[in-house]
């Protein structure tokens, strides 16, 4: 039996981008086999051992290029950046897997399958910037998707509302839009990746949005006001920007009051 928060650590602490994927499928087939065991055996390691990458270059978003989807390096750069918020969602899935102890293995589970989910969802998206002629890499990327772990490092409510409940649902307010300008310009490929990330998204989201209640629920807590509680706290700015897919995060188990205080103006 091999230990999932060994995996997890040995995940996170290794910026080789081929090593973590391959352990990342090989936590995900062993799960398969009832081969993993979900003993804490040892302490967790502080969230500044996070290991990433030397490329791509990360910058702050004010300082990103803007690039248009109808030239050839606005399409190159979109994808460039698709892969990195991919590659960060392994980080961010693996790291709410092995930062908080005590759960029911469900719990571990649920998040490994969406590590190996994102894993795939990157490797899908490398193979098409590689048919574009580019790594990977190559170009400067957005410097702030780590930062919502590093605030909730201590806190798995506010992760679970920081990260699937906001950060990735927005991917269920944008993609489908995207992937309307990707069908326009004919491109097949990138749509088939658009829409096959676009589906498990929605189910991350779900998991997200099932572990935040459930947890509440246990401790006593109004999901829907402790999201909104923490999302005031935590988002800059006070809470993301609309419009929001109503009908999706419905489907991945948003609330009719917290989309209706997302949609609130002022």
């Amino acid at each position: 039996m091999k230990i999932i928060f060994e995996i997890a650590e040995a995940c996170l602490h290794t910026p080789d981008i081929d090593e973590k994927l391959a352990l990342t499928h090989y936590a995900r087939v062993l799960l398969a086999q009832n081969q993993l065991s979900f003993k804490c055996l040892q302490p967790v390691q502080p969230i500044s051992k996070v290991q990433f990458p030397a490329k791509p270059v990360l910058l702050a978003p004010r300082l990103m290029p803007k690039r248009k989807l109808t030239t050839k390096e606005g399409v190159i750069a979109f994808f460039h950046a698709i892969a990195h918020v991919e590659f960060m969602a392994i980080y961010l899935a693996w790291d709410l897997l092995y930062r908080f102890r005590g759960l029911p293995e469900q719990f571990y589970q649920d998040w490994l399958c969406v590590a190996d989910e994102e894993a795939q969802h990157f490797e899908l998206i490398r193979q098409h910037l590689r048919s574009l002629n580019i790594e990977y890499g190559d170009l400067p990327a957005h410097g702030g998707l780590w930062d919502h772990a590093v605030e909730t490092a201590d806190d798995l409510l506010a992760r679970l509302a920081l990260v699937p409940r906001c950060m990735e649902a927005r991917g269920l307010d944008v993609t489908p839009a995207i992937i309307t300008k990707f069908v326009a310009l004919g491109d097949d490929a990138g749509v088939a990746i658009l829409n096959r990330i676009l589906t498990d998204e929605v189910g991350h989201v779900e998991r997200g949005s099932y572990w935040f209640n459930t947890l509440c629920n246990q401790q006593g807590l109004d999901s829907g006001n402790q999201y909104i509680a923490l999302i005031s706290q935590y988002y800059r700015g006070g809470k993301p920007k609309g419009p929001f897919n109503r009908a999706m995060r419905k489907t991945a188990g948003f609330s009719d009051a917290e989309l209706d205080w997302l949609e609130e103006v002022g």
